[in-house]
Protein backbone atom coordinates (compact mmCIF):
# COMPACT_ATOMS: atom_id res chain seq x y z
CA UNK A 1 0.00 0.00 0.00
CA UNK A 2 1.45 3.40 -0.97
CA UNK A 3 1.89 6.24 1.49
CA UNK A 4 -0.92 8.20 -0.14
CA UNK A 5 -3.31 5.23 0.08
CA UNK A 6 -2.45 4.82 3.76
CA UNK A 7 -3.17 8.52 4.37
CA UNK A 8 -6.49 8.24 2.54
CA UNK A 9 -7.46 5.16 4.57
CA UNK A 10 -6.51 6.89 7.84
CA UNK A 11 -8.58 9.94 6.89
CA UNK A 12 -11.48 7.64 5.99
CA UNK A 13 -11.09 6.04 9.45
CA UNK A 14 -10.49 2.57 8.02
CA UNK A 15 -10.12 0.55 11.23
CA UNK A 16 -7.97 -2.22 9.77
CA UNK A 17 -5.48 0.11 8.10
CA UNK A 18 -5.40 2.37 11.18
CA UNK A 19 -4.72 -0.56 13.52
CA UNK A 20 -2.09 -2.08 11.22
CA UNK A 21 -0.37 1.26 10.74
CA UNK A 22 -0.24 2.48 14.35
CA UNK A 23 0.01 -0.86 16.16
CA UNK A 24 2.07 -2.72 13.56
CA UNK A 25 4.12 -0.72 11.09
CA UNK A 26 4.77 2.26 13.37
CA UNK A 27 5.22 0.33 16.61
CA UNK A 28 9.06 0.40 16.49
CA UNK A 29 8.94 4.12 15.74
CA UNK A 30 6.67 4.91 18.69
CA UNK A 31 8.63 2.64 21.03
CA UNK A 32 11.76 4.55 20.08
CA UNK A 33 10.01 7.87 20.73
CA UNK A 34 8.84 6.61 24.12
CA UNK A 35 12.42 5.67 25.07
CA UNK A 36 13.91 8.98 23.94
CA UNK A 37 11.23 11.54 24.80
CA UNK A 38 9.78 10.29 28.08
CA UNK A 39 11.79 9.83 31.25
CA UNK A 40 8.94 7.87 32.83
CA UNK A 41 6.69 4.98 31.85
CA UNK A 42 4.07 5.78 29.23
CA UNK A 43 1.40 3.37 28.07
CA UNK A 44 1.89 2.59 24.36
CA UNK A 45 -1.85 2.40 23.62
CA UNK A 46 -2.50 5.75 25.29
CA UNK A 47 0.42 7.37 23.49
CA UNK A 48 -0.82 6.15 20.12
CA UNK A 49 -4.44 7.08 20.87
CA UNK A 50 -3.49 10.63 21.83
CA UNK A 51 -1.32 11.00 18.76
CA UNK A 52 -4.06 9.60 16.52
CA UNK A 53 -6.58 12.06 17.98
CA UNK A 54 -4.04 14.83 17.37
CA UNK A 55 -3.73 13.81 13.72
CA UNK A 56 -7.52 13.55 13.30
CA UNK A 57 -8.37 16.95 14.84
CA UNK A 58 -10.21 19.42 12.62
CA UNK A 59 -11.34 16.83 10.10
CA UNK A 60 -7.87 15.20 9.85
CA UNK A 61 -6.24 18.52 8.97
CA UNK A 62 -2.73 17.33 9.86
CA UNK A 63 -2.99 14.14 7.82
CA UNK A 64 -4.18 16.14 4.85
CA UNK A 65 -0.96 18.19 5.05
CA UNK A 66 1.17 15.19 4.03
CA UNK A 67 2.55 16.01 0.57
CA UNK A 68 4.77 13.00 -0.07
CA UNK A 69 8.08 14.92 -0.06
CA UNK A 70 9.41 12.34 2.38
CA UNK A 71 8.25 8.88 3.31
CA UNK A 72 5.12 8.69 5.42
CA UNK A 73 7.09 7.15 8.29
CA UNK A 74 9.64 9.98 8.27
CA UNK A 75 6.82 12.53 8.24
CA UNK A 76 5.00 10.74 11.11
CA UNK A 77 8.26 10.59 13.05
CA UNK A 78 8.78 14.36 12.83
CA UNK A 79 5.17 15.15 13.74
CA UNK A 80 5.14 12.64 16.61
CA UNK A 81 8.42 13.83 18.14
CA UNK A 82 7.30 17.46 18.03
CA UNK A 83 3.92 16.60 19.50
CA UNK A 84 5.25 14.47 22.34
CA UNK A 85 8.11 16.78 23.26
CA UNK A 86 5.55 19.55 23.63
CA UNK A 87 3.20 17.20 25.48
CA UNK A 88 5.64 15.22 27.67
CA UNK A 89 5.24 17.38 30.76
CA UNK A 90 1.47 16.95 30.54
CA UNK A 91 1.48 13.18 30.05
CA UNK A 92 0.63 11.46 33.28
CA UNK A 93 2.90 8.97 34.94
CA UNK A 94 0.50 6.40 36.27
CA UNK A 95 2.22 6.09 39.66
CA UNK A 96 0.64 9.18 41.31
CA UNK A 97 -2.80 7.76 40.67
CA UNK A 98 -2.40 4.68 42.86
CA UNK A 99 -5.13 5.26 45.42
CA UNK A 100 -5.15 3.33 48.70
CA UNK A 101 -7.86 0.69 48.76
CA UNK A 102 -9.62 2.18 51.75
CA UNK A 103 -10.08 5.66 50.24
CA UNK A 104 -13.17 4.60 48.32
CA UNK A 105 -14.68 3.28 51.55
CA UNK A 106 -14.32 6.61 53.37
CA UNK A 107 -17.38 8.82 53.90
CA UNK A 108 -19.78 6.20 52.61
CA UNK A 109 -22.51 4.46 54.53
CA UNK A 110 -23.85 1.03 53.79
CA UNK A 111 -27.35 -0.15 54.50
CA UNK A 112 -26.58 -3.81 54.36
CA UNK A 113 -23.73 -6.23 54.81
CA UNK A 114 -24.24 -7.30 51.18
CA UNK A 115 -23.40 -3.81 49.91
CA UNK A 116 -20.26 -3.73 52.02
CA UNK A 117 -19.21 -7.16 50.78
CA UNK A 118 -19.82 -6.14 47.16
CA UNK A 119 -17.80 -2.95 47.65
CA UNK A 120 -14.92 -4.92 49.17
CA UNK A 121 -15.02 -7.35 46.24
CA UNK A 122 -14.80 -4.45 43.80
CA UNK A 123 -11.87 -2.97 45.71
CA UNK A 124 -10.10 -6.34 45.72
CA UNK A 125 -10.59 -6.74 41.97
CA UNK A 126 -9.39 -3.19 41.34
CA UNK A 127 -6.25 -3.96 43.32
CA UNK A 128 -5.52 -6.78 40.85
CA UNK A 129 -5.40 -4.39 37.87
CA UNK A 130 -1.77 -3.53 37.18
CA UNK A 131 -2.40 -0.18 35.44
CA UNK A 132 -3.18 2.34 38.15
CA UNK A 133 -4.46 4.81 35.57
CA UNK A 134 -7.21 2.32 34.72
CA UNK A 135 -8.07 2.05 38.41
CA UNK A 136 -8.25 5.83 38.68
CA UNK A 137 -10.58 6.10 35.67
CA UNK A 138 -12.88 3.33 36.97
CA UNK A 139 -13.06 4.97 40.40
CA UNK A 140 -13.68 8.48 39.15
CA UNK A 141 -16.00 7.78 36.19
CA UNK A 142 -17.91 4.70 37.32
CA UNK A 143 -17.80 4.55 41.11
CA UNK A 144 -17.76 8.25 41.94
CA UNK A 145 -19.73 9.35 38.85
CA UNK A 146 -17.47 12.34 38.16
CA UNK A 147 -17.96 14.22 34.90
CA UNK A 148 -15.74 12.93 32.05
CA UNK A 149 -14.44 16.41 31.27
CA UNK A 150 -13.26 16.83 34.88
CA UNK A 151 -11.49 13.45 34.89
CA UNK A 152 -9.88 14.20 31.52
CA UNK A 153 -8.51 17.47 32.93
CA UNK A 154 -7.22 15.65 36.03
CA UNK A 155 -5.33 13.23 33.78
CA UNK A 156 -4.08 15.91 31.40
CA UNK A 157 -5.80 14.38 28.39
CA UNK A 158 -8.91 15.01 26.32
CA UNK A 159 -12.34 13.42 26.69
CA UNK A 160 -11.96 11.28 23.56
CA UNK A 161 -8.79 9.67 24.89
CA UNK A 162 -10.39 9.31 28.32
CA UNK A 163 -13.11 7.16 26.78
CA UNK A 164 -10.42 5.00 25.14
CA UNK A 165 -8.75 4.61 28.54
CA UNK A 166 -12.14 3.79 30.09
CA UNK A 167 -12.77 1.10 27.48
CA UNK A 168 -9.42 -0.54 28.21
CA UNK A 169 -9.97 -0.15 31.96
CA UNK A 170 -13.31 -1.95 31.77
CA UNK A 171 -11.70 -4.69 29.66
CA UNK A 172 -8.97 -5.08 32.32
CA UNK A 173 -11.57 -5.24 35.10
CA UNK A 174 -13.58 -7.80 33.13
CA UNK A 175 -10.47 -9.95 32.68
CA UNK A 176 -9.80 -9.83 36.43
CA UNK A 177 -13.43 -10.70 37.18
CA UNK A 178 -13.35 -13.66 34.79
CA UNK A 179 -10.19 -14.98 36.46
CA UNK A 180 -11.86 -14.62 39.84
CA UNK A 181 -14.90 -16.56 38.62
CA UNK A 182 -12.64 -19.34 37.33
CA UNK A 183 -10.76 -19.41 40.66
CA UNK A 184 -14.03 -19.53 42.60
CA UNK A 185 -15.39 -22.35 40.43
CA UNK A 186 -12.19 -24.36 40.96
CA UNK A 187 -12.50 -23.89 44.73
CA UNK A 188 -16.11 -25.11 44.63
CA UNK A 189 -15.22 -28.17 42.58
CA UNK A 190 -12.43 -29.25 44.98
Amino acid sequence: MTDQLIIEALIARNEQVTANFFFGSCRPLFLSIIRHVFSYEVNYDELVNEFYLHLMENDAYRLKQFQGRSSLYQWIKVIAIRYFIAKRDNMIDSAPYRIPLNIALQNETYNTETQLTARMDIERMLSMITNSRYIYVIRRLLLQDVDAKTVAQELGTNVDNLYNIKKRAIAALTEVAMKEIERYEKELSN
